[in-house]
C-alpha cells in the first residue's frame, strides 16, 4: 500500500485487526463496517499526549501502526485514529473520503469554529448508501457504530442515538450535522460538507492543533477510553466514569504517581516520562 505521498507503507492488516480484537469477517459489508467500528473505538484510547508535549504527531501510517497497533499501550486524537481506520477500511475494500468538519459543541454559530476534526465518509461495494464513520472523536457522545448518511433520522448505536440534519449554509454544498441524543435533547456535535480532503491537508491541522499555544490539546491532557459499559475521561486533574446507564461517577488522582498508576490500568496507556498528567 502506498500513502499520499506515494512512499511504501507498512500497514498491516492483520496487526490491526488484532490490536482492536475483531475476529469477524473481512467483507466489505455493513456488517464488518459496524463491528470494526466498534471494535476499534472499544480498543484504542483517545489521548493528546503528543501535544500535550510540545509535539505534532506523526502520521504517517508506518508511525501510526507503530503508536497505536504494534506498541499497544497508547492512543491518539482523531486525525490518528481516522488515518488508521481509513486504510484498514480501504484494504477490507471499502471506498473512504476524508471529511474535513467543524466541531460546533456549545457554539452558537458554526461558522465561529474551524474546520479541525477529521471524519470519514465510507461506501459500501453495492449499496446505494453511504456512510459516516468516524472512530476519533473524543467526546463520550461519539459515534460508536457508521451511521447511513440520511438526514432526519434516529439511528441506535451500540446504546448511544444519533441523527443527521441539515443546516443552513452559505456556500454550494449541503451542510450536515451530526446531533446526539441526552438529557437535554439533541444537541449539534459538528457539522461538514461532503466535499473531499486530501491527507496533506490533515497535515496541515494536525500541526496547528498541536503546536498553537491556543489550541485546547496544548494545555492539560484529554484521555478517553471506552469498554462495554462505561466511558472513562482524564481531563482537568480528575477521572470521570460515564456508565452506559447514564450514571456518572469522579476521582481525583492524588499526585502523579496515581494519575500514571490510573491511566496504566484503566486506560491502557503508558504516559511518556517527565510529562505532567495533572498540570
Amino acid at each position: 500500500m502506498a500513502d499520499s505521498a506515494g512512499t511504501t507503507t507498512s500497514f498491516d492488516l492483520d496487526a490491526y485487526l488484532t490490536r482492536i480484537g475483531w475476529t469477524g469477517e473481512r467483507r466489505a459489508d455493513a456488517a464488518t463496517l459496524r463491528g470494526v467500528h466498534l471494535a476499534h473505538a472499544r480498543a484504542i484510547p483517545f489521548e493528546n499526549l503528543d501535544a500535550l508535549g510540545g509535539k505534532a504527531p506523526s502520521l504517517q501510517l508506518a508511525d501510526l501502526m507503530a503508536k497505536l497497533v504494534h506498541g499497544g499501550r497508547r492512543g491518539g486524537y482523531c486525525y490518528e485514529h481516522n488515518t488508521l481506520f481509513a486504510a484498514a477500511l480501504k484494504a477490507l475494500g471499502f471506498g473512504v473520503t476524508l471529511l474535513n468538519a467543524r466541531v460546533v459543541l456549545g457554539a452558537e454559530r458554526f461558522e465561529d469554529r474551524p474546520r479541525t476534526h477529521m471524519a470519514l465518509l465510507v461506501e459500501i461495494p453495492g449499496d446505494p448508501r453511504a456512510y459516516l464513520a468516524d472512530v476519533g472523536f473524543g467526546a463520550v457522545s461519539a459515534l460508536l457504530e457508521p451511521v447511513p448518511l440520511t438526514a432526519d433520522t434516529e439511528f441506535h448505536d451500540a446504546g448511544r442515538l444519533h441523527r443527521l440534519v441539515h443546516a443552513p449554509h452559505r456556500g454550494p454544498l449541503e451542510m450536515w450535522v451530526l446531533e446526539t441524543y441526552g438529557a437535554e435533547g439533541w444537541a449539534a456535535q459538528y457539522a461538514f460538507t461532503l466535499e473531499p480532503f486530501e491527507q496533506a491537508d490533515f497535515e496541515v491541522v494536525n500541526w496547528h492543533v498541536a503546536t498553537n499555544p491556543r489550541s485546547p490539546f496544548t494545555h492539560g491532557p484529554y484521555i478517553q477510553c471506552l469498554t462495554a459499559d462505561a466511558h472513562l475521561l482524564l481531563e482537568s486533574g480528575r477521572v470521570t466514569t460515564t456508565r452506559a446507564d447514564g450514571t456518572v461517577t469522579e476521582h481525583k488522582p492524588a499526585d502523579e504517581t496515581e494519575a500514571r498508576r490510573v491511566l496504566a490500568e484503566d486506560f491502557g496507556i503508558d504516559a511518556p516520562e517527565g510529562l505532567r498528567l495533572l498540570g
